[in-house]
């Protein structure tokens, strides 16, 4: 399914494990350049490769492939799609890049977490060629033809993770670093896996995507919103008040089996208050499962746990 979220940019459900509005790409019209955000997951590169025949091009039209961060659902396709783009180069964060030519720590990581539904849900991952690969500093502009990309480094939701500013456009490509955010409901999670959650570091991020003065934000999880401000505030305050739950919880004895069980309770009552749906709980939980987002609170906090008795 594509969506036109602005002139020349197109949004495109990738239909992740059958499902509608989990997992997007963006196609960029840049002229005589043409661009795709995030690759998705190797299991959704025929969705990908239709959709971009729809708006008019030929997959061997495309010039740029970006990527926010190397997690599977936003970039495990790239090598595939590579494949099908002989023009294309692929552009990436530096703590990133070394494992989209060797992904195989990446999916040893991966398939601890998923076992036996590792094909399913992500398909192959196929290693991108050095000499295809692009490695981005912050700040550093790409011209796609008509239009230019700046990357931002974002971390927080993971250390290899950059935004993309068309600041042209006024638009901010912010990947998981803008939160979770379904059918454009006022509910934006805050997606939580291992193993390099950093809430500090990511309230740091959501100002810097704050200061671009954006008037649209583009998430992979789902789709555009133009309300920027309460966007960001209501991510910032979410990431506030569960940072310190987290720490008083931990502090009070609760282990990952504890915390799975009032994460999905806290999430739950969230969403209903907010959205008066419970379609809609199921909807988020799709999109990052509770136990792995305890898991990588947990580790949040004895990671700083750890930092801070060092210091």
């Amino acid at each position: 399914m594509l969506f036109q979220e602005s002139p020349g940019v197109h949004r495109v459900d990738l239909g992740w494990m059958g499902l509608p509005g989990q997992v997007a790409a963006y196609l960029l019209d840049g002229g005589d350049a043409f661009a795709v955000v995030e690759s998705g997951p190797g299991s959704t590169l025929e969705t990908l490769l239709a959709a971009i025949r729809e708006v008019g091009r030929d997959p061997a039209e495309i010039t740029h492939v970006f990527v926010t961060h190397v997690h599977l659902d936003h970039a495990g396709g790239a090598g595939a799609l590579l494949r099908a783009a002989p023009r294309a180069k692929l552009y990436a964060h530096p703590h990133g890049a070394r494992h989209l030519v060797d992904p195989s720590r990446l999916l040893a990581s991966a398939g601890q977490l998923y076992g036996e539904m590792m094909d399913q849900l992500w398909g192959e991952m196929i290693p991108v060629p050095p000499e295809r690969l692009v490695v981005l500093q912050d700040g550093e502009e790409v011209r796609v033809g008509t239009r230019r990309l700046r990357a931002v480094a974002t971390p927080g939701h993971a250390w290899h993770h950059h935004a993309y500013h068309d600041p042209d456009a006024g638009l901010v490509f912010t990947g998981d670093v803008g939160g979770i955010r379904l059918e454009g409901l006022k509910y934006v999670c805050a997606p939580t896996p291992p193993p390099d959650i950093d809430i500090e570091a990511w309230r740091d991020s959501l100002r810097r995507i704050r200061a671009l003065d954006a008037s649209r934000l583009l998430p992979t999880h789902f789709g555009g919103s133009e309300d920027v401000e309460w966007h960001l505030g209501d991510l910032d305050a979410r990431l506030a008040a569960t940072a310190a739950w987290v720490t008083e919880r931990v502090a009070a004895g609760a282990g990952l089996d504890a915390l799975t069980d009032e994460v999905r309770a806290r999430a739950e009552a969230e969403i209903l208050a907010a959205t008066g749906r419970p379609d809609a709980v199921l909807a988020y939980e799709r999109a990052v499962p509770y136990p792995m987002m305890a898991a990588g609170l947990l580790r949040w906090h004895e990671v700083g746990t750890r930092s801070r008795a060092k210091g």
